[in-house]
């Protein structure tokens, strides 16, 4: 849209401002009005400028229950308000799979865990981590009919996992290493599904279960206080750590930053809705999750940490501190720095 200026001639007195001071000053707060506008907080901006929405494709797995923010912001429109057509795919592949089909433009974004992304974007696949969401996700759950009551009583035992590869056995292998106990040597994983975990318990197989809700949310309802949470990935020093990112095809980062930046704020505004809205959210997915009531989603909202989803530098430090982490226990190659991977992997375009 083209505007138009006309100047009007207007008698100067003499002894007042001249008409050249007075267009001075008019362009000097339209460049400090501009100035104002640029510097608003990206999160707060409104609907981009796009003659049509813009068009994306958003890859998410509509099993997991934390991720009700994503449907939230589909049916509460807030892909809309920021000038985007979102087009939702359920995908259940493996993470190596998600972030290939990212890459190769497939898909346009996706969101998932920290804990699974750090490894296949260190081995080099373009797609750059764009906000976050929340933390939360997994937890450690011990059986106290095998005496497993505590981190330290894991010594000896067997904890099942439903993959090997899961964020719950990276993530609780490094927090039983900050607690003394040795995660090769001290404890066994053993993989089962994650259906038969609870099963295996009870035939003696496993102590211990490392998986997610509503899994294990279901699991403890069915059993009636069978088990005791030995820890979550919210537990100590992690209280206030992300674990559901955001992450978004490089070439769609370089090339469309704005489409980057409209999708990331849009997942942060649904983030907040859910947070500050979860009667209202539970009813929205409950659709998906046919096994779990609102009044249980409900119950596993409040166990997520909806407010903590950083940006910026804050983002950057969190993603550095779990690379430092992954590489200790031998998931990222020793000679990766997390700083620089941090540097590499994550792009602010909410900054």
């Amino acid at each position: 849209m083209k505007f138009r200026h006309t100047a009007k001639s207007s008698h100067i007195a003499p002894g007042s401002t001249s008409a050249q001071d007075i267009h001075t000053g008019r362009r000097k707060a339209l460049r400090a009005g501009a100035a104002a506008a640029l510097a608003a907080p990206a999160l707060l901006l409104g609907r981009r400028a796009w003659s049509q929405p813009r068009k994306l494709t958003f890859a998410w797995n509509q099993n997991s229950f934390c991720l009700t923010p994503i449907v939230a912001a589909q049916e509460r429109g807030f892909f809309e308000k920021n000038g985007l057509q979102v087009d939702l795919i359920n995908y259940s592949g493996s993470t190596d799979q998600l972030l290939e089909s990212i890459a190769t433009g497939k898909a346009d974004a996706a969101v998932g865990m920290i804990h699974r992304w750090l490894k296949p974007l260190e081995a080099g696949f373009d797609v750059k981590i764009i906000g976050s969401s929340h933390g939360g996700c997994v937890r450690l759950l011990g059986a106290k009919a095998a005496g497993v009551s505590t981190l330290a009583s894991l010594k000896g035992k067997t904890i099942g996992v439903s993959d090997l590869a899961a964020p719950g056995k990276h993530f609780f292998q490094i927090l039983l290493s900050k607690h003394g106990i040795d995660a090769d040597r001290d404890v066994t994983w053993r993989q089962y599904p994650a259906d038969l975990l609870g099963v295996a318990v009870d035939k003696g197989e496993i102590q211990a279960i490392a998986d997610g809700d509503p899994n294990l949310y279901l699991l403890e309802k069915r059993t009636n206080g069978a088990y005791v949470e030995l820890a979550t990935n919210l537990t100590g020093e992690y209280a206030r750590k992300v674990c559901c990112v955001i992450g978004a095809r490089g070439e769609l980062v370089r090339n469309d930053r704005a489409a980057a930046s409209a999708l990331a704020r849009s997942i942060v505004q649904a983030t907040d809705f859910v947070n500050e809205n979860p009667n209202e959210a539970a009813k929205i997915f409950a659709k998906y999750s046919p096994k779990i009531s609102p009044e249980d989603l409900r119950k596993l909202y409040a166990t997520l940490t909806y407010t903590h989803h950083p940006t910026g530098v804050d983002l950057r430090d969190e993603i550095a501190f779990f690379a430092d982490d992954f590489r200790r226990i031998g998931v990222l190659k020793k000679t990766t720095d997390p700083q620089k991977l941090a540097q590499h992997v994550y792009a602010n375009v909410l900054g």
